[in-house]
């Protein structure tokens, strides 16, 4: 495992918190894009529930395609084991009640090339993060504001 694991590119995670458990499939085309392209790499794949009175619940792939409407199909078998119940209700406890969450384990294949390249050179990451766009978008506010909203 060790030899694969050398070989691998960063791996992140995400949990999209879907309000009401209105899933519409409008990212699933795009999602298995990145993976036709080889840009990432699906590692695991879970589904959570959080009903409302707060217990969460790990959510089948075909108990979520009820009205026929969403193909999850292509994602049965995304599961390495990396995810565990703890991460489910870790997950869960971030959600509004009577929600759901998908949580997505996935390898950056793009990036194995340049992070092979650096732990051969004996480099190692020591911090990482995302920014939320909502984030983002408040600083850029925030530098605008302070000045005067320059067209510079």
């Amino acid at each position: 495992m060790s030899d694969d694991f050398e070989d691998m590119g960063p791996v992140d995670y995400l949990v999209v918190e879907f309000p009401g458990s209105r899933m519409t499939g409008e990212g699933l085309p795009l999602l298995l894009d990145l993976v036709d392209k080889g840009i990432i790499r699906i590692l695991d794949l879970l589904f959570v529930r959080k009903d409302m009175d707060g217990s969460v619940v790990v959510v089948e792939l075909k108990d979520l395609d009820g009205d026929g409407e969403l193909d999850l199909t292509v994602f049965e078998g995304a599961s390495s084991g990396i995810l565990g119940e703890d991460d489910a209700v870790e997950a869960g406890a971030a959600l509004q009640p009577g929600s759901s969450a998908g949580i997505l384990v996935y390898e950056n294949v793009w990036a194995a090339p340049f992070a092979r390249a650096l732990r051969r050179g004996g480099a190692q990451m020591v911090a990482g993060g995302r920014i939320p766009v909502q984030a983002l978008l408040a600083s850029l506010d925030a530098v605008e504001t302070a000045t005067g909203g320059s067209d510079a």
